[in-house]
């Protein structure tokens, strides 16, 4: 089982997505700035996770919240809580 998921920085506009097997760990990473990625983003929010029963499928859910239509949703959901 894999996770989908996106995070959003609290004081920039930035919403990073990604996908992992173990959602616990990945999450702790990115909130002590262990990742290269999103170190320079901090803090964050989780704003999104879905579930998908296989990396191939987790892959293509990832893909589209990265696109241009995925993104603006994540936007929406992050703007209206």
């Amino acid at each position: 089982m894999y996770h989908v998921y996106a995070i959003s920085s609290t004081i920039k506009n930035y919403i990073y997505v990604g996908m992992t097997a173990n959602l616990d760990d990945r999450l702790e990473r990115h909130f002590k700035g262990l990742e290269k990625t999103t170190k320079a983003y901090q803090p964050f929010e989780l704003i999104f996770t879905e579930i998908a029963e296989t990396r191939v499928l987790a892959r293509m859910r990832e893909k589209y919240w990265k696109s241009g239509v995925g993104k603006e949703q994540l936007r929406l959901l992050r703007d209206n809580k």
